[in-house]
């Protein structure tokens, strides 16, 4: 496994050097919403947990075992029937971030490949999460398999998801690599159904190449039970189509060559990927969950950091 990028690799391809060094940027970009004050990529979250702490949630009756610090007098006496006071505490959540590094992902056509773009924002939510004392695991896939982590504590679990990463990304070449696989998303996403049970906080980094209503529902039960985050990720160049020159356009399975381009089919083009992105973006925006719109031609994590301050999105206890 390479350590380093040549200049003409830059952008193209990542390496695991470069994947570390993302936990030294992603300690300056604050992944906090404006509204409310929880972090959306740290991992931290108030969850419904027994015990003494800082929110009251409920009366409910005493039960042998619990503290005894916890019996409100002025309920019990009234009631005449020992009640304790049940409070909410913060515990970690684990971390489960979902890499597309399909052959659909190679494209780009300005600082980064979509590959590259994803895989450097998943390295800064791992760290991130890390950091702050969460479990980190997540799923990695290409076109012909999928490799699954499962979400530990621990730097080395982090360097094995992005190793995985860096060396599916790596073996990426449009020239020699495998057939486009649509199926394959809505192949992961159902395994990831069964694997991510409840109180997670899922992240999908993903062109969505192949996405359907399979797609939506298999989201959707993620999100009934978990914090989803959804990064689409995209390239500029298919909404505005370059004037002149030689186009080589594909939808993954077949592909043509468009010589000298016009205005009529620059124009035609770009409503071909508008109207593709579109549908996508509505299927996702139906989930009710954050949608992120990241560029592949812009600094990967000050686009999180700008969009995540003003997503709100109704989760499992309202907005994120």
């Amino acid at each position: 496994m390479k350590t380093g990028t040549t200049t003409e690799e830059a952008g193209v391809y990542t390496t695991l050097e470069e994947l570390i060094r993302m936990q030294y940027r992603a300690q300056g970009v604050s992944l906090l919403p404006r509204r409310p004050l929880r972090s959306l990529l740290t991992g931290r979250h108030a969850s419904r947990l027994r015990g003494r702490g800082l929110n009251f949630e409920e009366i409910r009756a005493y039960l042998p075992g619990d503290d005894i610090r916890t019996i409100d007098w002025r309920v019990t006496g009234r009631t005449q029937r020992p009640a304790v006071r049940v409070y909410t505490e913060e515990r970690d959540r684990p971390l489960f971030v979902v890499v597309d590094q399909r052959i659909s992902m190679f494209f780009g056509s300005r600082k980064n490949m979509n590959s590259v773009t994803a895989a450097e924002i998943a390295a800064a939510a791992c760290w991130r999460a890390l950091a702050n004392g969460d479990r980190v695991g997540g799923v990695v896939f290409n076109d012909s398999e999928s490799v699954e982590v499962k979400p530990l504590r621990s730097r080395s679990t982090v360097m094995r998801l992005l190793g995985e990463v860096v060396r599916m990304n790596r073996a990426l070449n449009a020239q020699t690599g495998p057939k486009a696989n649509a199926g394959k998303l809505n192949e992961v996403l159902d395994k990831l159904v069964r694997a991510v049970k409840h109180d997670s906080l899922v992240v999908v980094l993903s062109t969505f190449f192949g996405d359907s209503e399979e797609t939506v529902r298999s989201l959707s039960r993620l999100a009934a039970h978990n914090d989803l985050v959804i990064g689409l990720i995209y390239d500029e160049l298919q909404m505005h189509p370059p004037e002149g020159g030689r186009l080589l356009v594909t939808d993954g399975d077949l592909q043509i060559e468009v010589s000298r381009a016009g205005e009529r089919e620059r124009h035609k083009l770009s409503e071909f990927f508008i109207d593709r992105m579109q549908k996508t973006r509505q299927r996702l925006a139906g989930l009710g969950v954050p949608v992120m719109m990241i560029s592949n031609a812009q600094d990967a994590l000050e686009q999180v950091r700008r969009q995540i301050g003003g997503i709100a999105a109704a989760g499992r206890g309202g907005q994120l």
